[in-house]
Order: structure tokens, then sequence, then C-alpha cells
């Protein structure tokens, strides 16, 4: 089971656990550096990230509003930005978390884009809807809206001449728990590799308010199960999926479930198949 875990966390770059508060210090800086690189090689000024109210969306944020206050502070260049947005489905029932988050991150700036509309007019137009169940049309509309959450961020980044942060890190990496050119899609990925209790120890590093750092993840995706746990889709826990990355014993069962998940998403984590 061992040799399984450890080939995986070597193909998801997982990070290994923080040893002592330098050494998360130390990795904070590292990705804040990433962070600055990225943009600087880019030539270009801002960084776009959408804000969901959950500690990833929330993290992320906090690493790159530290990067572009660095950069402001080191060059003198004021046009250094970065831009929260935040990207409702009508109304989001947790919204107070996600105002909460963006009020503890205190972008640059702070942009808001309602998808409902888009979603709404796009799924009128799909003939492929008619005679399906509600779950099914329901599943599919829950991906359709991290797509068009991702089009709007890259319109914005655009407009901004900017690049789009993502949130992805190692515990969702090994479950495939993203939308496949969604939230999948992006410039720069600033979690990469880490799990999720080391995403929230960097959150708690930045001071961010408990309760947003403990919020129970959901991706929130589904009209007809609002606020659904990561951990009720994916059969484990993240406490469950970090020990298995870490290389420490885990049920049986969470091993099984862990391992044939990461198999049949493959797919999310490459490049598109050609011949």
């Amino acid at each position: 089971m061992q040799a399984v875990q450890r080939e995986i966390a070597q193909q998801l770059k997982v990070q290994a656990p923080f040893p002592d508060h330098a050494a998360l210090e130390a990795e904070i800086a590292r990705r804040i550096r990433f962070i600055q690189d990225c943009l600087v090689n880019s030539g270009l000024k801002s960084l776009v990230l959408g804000i969901s109210g959950g500690v990833d969306s929330l993290t992320a944020g906090l690493l790159a509003q530290r990067a572009m206050r660095e950069l402001r502070e080191r060059s003198g260049d004021e046009h250094y930005r970065f831009i929260a947005v935040r990207l409702p489905y009508e109304t989001q029932f947790d919204e107070h978390d996600a105002q909460a988050s963006v009020d503890f991150i205190n972008p640059d700036e702070r942009h808001t884009v309602n998808i409902g509309p888009a979603v709404k007019a796009l799924a009128n137009e799909v003939a492929a809807f008619e005679g399906q169940h509600a779950v099914s049309r329901d599943f599919v509309l829950g991906n359709t809206k991290a797509r068009i959450r991702m089009v709007a961020q890259y319109t914005i980044a655009g407009a901004a001449h900017g690049l789009v942060i993502g949130t992805d890190h190692a515990a969702e990496a090994v479950m495939g728990f993203f939308t496949k050119f969604g939230d999948g899609a992006c410039d720069l990925a600033p979690l990469s590799g880490l799990v999720k209790n080391q995403v929230r120890s960097i959150a708690r590093y930045f001071g961010a308010p408990e309760s947003l750092v403990e919020k129970v993840p959901t991706a929130d995706l589904e009209d007809l199960s609002p606020g659904k746990p990561d951990e009720a889709s994916h059969g484990v826990t993240y406490t469950e999926i970090d020990a298995f990355l870490h290389g420490q014993p885990v049920r049986e069962e969470a091993f099984k479930i862990i391992c044939d998940t990461y198999r049949k998403t493959h797919h999310k984590r490459v490049m598109p198949f050609a011949p």
C-alpha cells in the first residue's frame, strides 16, 4: 500500500508535512516568489482569482495579495494589481462566507459577475437535455457553472492584461475533484502539491478567521443539493486523503476509493488525448 501511496504522491509532487513553523514560513515564501515570477515572466501586471468562500480560494487569494503587495513595494510600480472576483449563480447560499473571504483578503480590486443568466441561457439552448432526469441535468449544469466561471475570469484577465490563478491542490487532484476546463483551467496553481491541512495551515498563518479556515468544503455546483460537502462526494474524508498522500496508514476501504478514483480521473490531469 505504501509503495502505491508514494508513487501517487510523487506524481502529484506532494509537499511533505511541515516539520515546524519555520518550514511553513519558508514554503509560503517560496510560493509567493513563484507567483511573482510567473507574473513578471509573463510581462503582465494583474492576477485574477474567483473567490468562492472556501479555504482554498481564500488561501490562494492571500498568497496572491501578498505577492502583489511585495512586487509593488520592490518595483515601485503601482500597476501590479490583484483582482478578486465573486462569481455567484444567482444568490449563493453562503454568500456571507464569500464576502468575508474577500474582506479578509482585501484585494486591490473587487469584481462581481452573476453567472446565472449565462448558464440558464445556455441550458435553454441545449436540446440534449430534453427528456433527461432532473438529477442528471443538474449534475451537468454544475460543471457548466464551473466552466462559465472560468470564462468570466479569463474575460476579466484579458481586459486587465493579467493571469488567472487556480486553486487546485493535491487533495483535490488525487480525487479528480475539479471540472475539466472549468476550475481545472488556469495560468498558475500556487496551491499545487499541498494537502488540505497544509492549505488550512497557510490560511491560519495569515490570521484568517477560524470559521473560514475550518469551513466544510463544498463545490456547491448542484441546485438540487446546495452546499453538498466534498467529502460526501468523495466517500472518504480529507483527513484520510491527506494521510494517504503523506504515506500514512489509512483504512483499506479508503485506500481503494482513493486509488480507484485517481485511476478513473486520470484524463483530467493530462493534456487532451492525441494519436
